[in-house]
């Protein structure tokens, strides 16, 4: 019994011992819940329907690795009306809509900073960018550029009023999750890293060479520097049959050889940055946009584009593999989606008998500068409208309404009056005309909302009303939001183009697929939205919501959790 009394103290000290020491293997083994890395992959004008489109000529693990393995949503859909890339961009790395983040377009008039100029989304003058090539220096150096000193003025999140996904990574673990951003365009690596992203790394647009901003850092590190000296660049350009070129991004950047530069490019910042290889999560995300300066030429059914997602099936499954080699995909969740879809060329729309039609716009702004002078400054010849206007929005000089004592309300329900009017002007009436001698379909005004409007909320209660209420942003601009029929659009590229920009679905509609250990794979045909990635990490993640978030976690592609009592 002694022996007995002895040997159980003995035991259960034995016990305790070896819960002590086996206690960071169970914090290890909890923490496999968790992904050692988040990967972002954003298609720059990417449709939904491209994905069930080509599904059967798909192969290896690029984007069959959704399709197949992951839990794929094949009715994604934004739910705003202002579809462009950099709102696009900060809603997937938000959760929120642009009345949320505070990003409306990829540039706009903001009163508090310029009345001269639009400043992009993500333009910062306070901030430099960094190791640029001498010759892209202000010099006085024969064959300098003229516009040499705007490639100084660098770039940061100023214009985001949101956290992301990544800053919630970030605030959790005290800084020790690393979150970074790579993109050709640099509101695409930015806007979705979002505001305390350790680095978002972008390329020049002459040279092709990756740089960033002093907002993140004074220097390239090594490993990027080390890659720019690589040789890559000038090989994709060669690839690419424009070698030694100045325009690497309008020349380059559209070729699918670009998409493989952008990710060997996120392979060095993996390597680099040791990402995966620390006690928290990272993230990291990738922004391809060759698809998007292709696609705005040639459209999104041509032999062009086709040729274009095969490659980026090829390279999506090198990249994928690389990533299981080097950290384990067991270890990564993986999402892919795209910033918006796209419209088909107008042309093209038409011979199908589709009321597909296009806008002159400078003739539009004609024709309402006639009839706003005719109304306020009679016998002049008043410019009412800031320069490099844009669908879907038409900005007014409030300067020059304010000198006449015009206030907000009257000068954006002038404009509106007089739109109906102007569209029409453009088109002789198609039922006067017979069939063969009708250029193309009247345009359809669907609406016109002023900023005023807007800002109150005195929207239509339709779904349409619902998309202009997330689309609403104020900069301390004048605008009317310009609602067309659907595949009705600005003329683009002389009517061989096309674009995006508008709240139809073909432009909301973007593919949505996530891999990775808690998620059940499978083909989902409920509609979501990509506001709902932000909300399903963070909440497996187990960190806060981004701060304006509006999605909801995506349950039913969640594995049921192993509960610590669970029959064994």
């Amino acid at each position: 019994m002694k022996l007995r009394r002895f040997t159980l103290p003995l035991l259960s000290l034995a016990l305790a011992l070896t819960s002590f020491v086996a206690a960071p293997l169970a914090t290890a083994q909890a923490y496999q819940a968790k992904p050692k890395l988040i990967v972002l992959v954003v298609i720059d004008q990417f449709r939904g329907d491209y994905l069930m489109r080509d599904r059967a000529k798909f192969k290896g693990h690029g984007f069959r690795l959704f399709t197949e393995e992951g839990a794929w949503f094949t009715d994604c859909y934004y739910d705003y009306a202002n579809t462009k890339t950099a709102p696009g961009h900060a809603t997937l790395g938000t959760g929120a809509y642009s009345d949320g983040h505070g990003i409306e377009s990829n540039e706009f008039w903001d009163t508090s900073r310029s009345e001269d100029h639009q400043v992009s989304s993500v333009e910062d003058e306070r901030y430099r960018l960094v190791d640029l090539p001498a010759e892209l220096m202000p010099s006085n150096q024969p064959g300098a550029p003229a516009d040499a000193l705007k490639y100084l003025i660098g770039s940061s999140p100023r214009n985001l009023r949101a956290t992301t996904l990544g800053d919630e990574l970030r605030l959790a673990t005290q800084g020790r999750a690393k979150v970074f951003g790579v993109s050709l365009k640099d509101r695409a690596a930015i806007l979705p890293a979002g505001q305390s992203a350790n680095g978002a790394f972008w390329m020049e647009p002459s040279t092709g060479i990756f740089t960033t901003s002093t907002y993140y850092m004074q220097h390239l590190p090594e490993w990027a520097t080390a890659f720019n000296k690589s040789g890559e660049r000038e090989a994709v350009a060669a690839e690419a049959m424009v070698p030694g070129t100045t325009q690497f991004t309008e020349l380059v950047g559209r070729m699918p050889v670009t998409n493989r530069y952008e990710l060997d490019f996120a392979k060095a910042l993996i390597e680099g940055e040791k990402l995966g290889q620390n006690d928290v999560t990272d993230m990291l995300v990738v922004s391809l946009s060759p698809n998007d300066i292709q696609g705005h030429q040639f459209g999104p059914d041509s032999e062009s584009e086709e040729q274009m997602i095969m490659a980026l099936d090829g390279q999506l499954d090198s990249f994928f593999g690389w990533l299981d080699q080097k950290i384990g995909l067991n270890n990564v969740w993986l999402a892919l989606s795209a910033d918006h879809g796209v419209a088909p060329v107008p042309a093209e729309a038409a011979q199908l008998g589709i009321h597909s039609a296009t806008l002159d716009m400078p003739k539009l702004f004609e024709s309402l500068n006639a009839g706003l002078n005719a109304r306020f400054t009679p016998g002049k010849k008043n410019d009412f409208f800031k320069s490099g206007q844009e669908m879907p929005y038409l900005v007014l000089d409030h300067k020059l309404f304010e000198k006449l004592k015009i206030d907000e309300n009257v000068a954006e329900e002038a404009v509106k009056s007089l739109l109906p009017g102007a569209i029409d002007a453009q088109f002789p009436k198609s039922d006067a005309l017979p069939l063969e001698e009708r250029a193309q379909p009247a345009l359809q005004l669907v609406g016109a909302y002023s900023k005023v409007q807007m800002a109150k909320g005195e929207l239509p209660q339709t779904e349409l009303g619902r998309e202009l209420g997330h689309s609403y942003v104020d900069h301390g601009n004048w605008f009317v939001f310009l609602a067309l029929g659907g595949y009705q659009m600005q003329n683009y590229r002389g009517n061989l183009g096309t674009t995006h920009f508008s709240p139809w679905s073909y432009d909301r509609h973007v593919p949505l697929g996530i891999h990775g250990a808690p998620f059940v794979p499978g083909e989902y045909h409920e509609k979501v939205a990509p506001v709902d990635l932000a909300a399903t990490f963070a909440s497996l993640a187990g960190v806060n919501w981004p701060s304006a978030a509006v999605g909801r976690v995506l349950t039913e592609a969640i594995k049921e959790p192993l509960h610590p009592n669970a029959a064994k």
